[in-house]
């Protein structure tokens, strides 16, 4: 078999399920965007999706990758989305993860997750989809675009209206967030996940800074 470093690994060559596995897999860890919707009849909806990051500050805007069921046909929080246009994305952090985990069981269509687990809600502001009481940060947000790539795969790109923040989480004179207080938990892979309380700085230097490391690198070594 020849190496993998000469040749790498064709991905039109995969399966879906083997593409899923190995970029989820490389990918890691993702942050988990616990996002609530409203179905048309007021029920809200929660589900967890690791196809997600920050996309910009300027708009302030956000991503989320959609997956349709099997059949093609989109699930709840695509389909709500789709004709609301409103959505809250929750952070999940350590005391979340079991209800987070919760939220990702095949509930029946129609059926809250958020009533079936027991989790309080909170009004939000600028959209009319509920909050999570629970959630550390949560961030209102409005649809701004849909692209479809495929009939199982959509990407949303969201804008975000308004950030919520438990007491304690947030200086907001300088917009710092506590770490410790915080404790986020990022998605690995199959039913890993990863908790952030290991961390370590690396300054970024201006080219200046680096080229005079570089120099005292090299008169040392000389």
């Amino acid at each position: 078999m020849t190496p993998m470093a000469d040749k790498g690994i064709s991905l039109c060559e995969l399966d879906p399920r083997d593409r899923y596995k190995l970029l989820c897999g490389v990918v890691v860890p993702r942050p988990i965007a616990l996002v609530t919707t409203l179905d048309e009849n007021g029920a809200v909806n929660a589900a967890p999706f690791s196809f997600f990051n920050v996309f910009s500050e300027s708009p302030a805007l956000i991503v989320l990758g959609l997956q349709h069921k099997p059949d093609h046909s989109p699930k709840d929080t695509t389909r709500n989305i789709h004709r609301d246009g409103e959505f809250v994305v929750h952070m999940v952090d350590e005391a979340l993860s079991v209800a987070m985990n919760d939220c990702a069981v095949d509930f029946p269509s129609g059926d809250s997750e958020v009533a079936a687990t027991g989790l309080a809600t909170l009004p939000s502001i600028d959209v009319k989809v509920p909050r999570l009481a629970a959630a550390p940060f949560a961030l209102e947000c409005r649809r701004q675009i849909v692209l479809n790539f495929s009939p199982d795969r959509e990407l949303l790109v969201g804008e975000v209206l308004r950030v919520h923040a438990r007491e304690g989480l947030l200086d907001e004179a300088n917009m710092y967030v506590d770490l410790d207080a915080y404790r986020p938990i990022g998605r690995m892979f199959g039913n890993l996940y990863t908790t952030q309380r290991d961390v370590f700085s690396l300054t970024r230097e201006s080219h200046a800074q680096w080229r005079a490391r570089q120099d005292a690198k090299e008169l040392k070594d000389a």
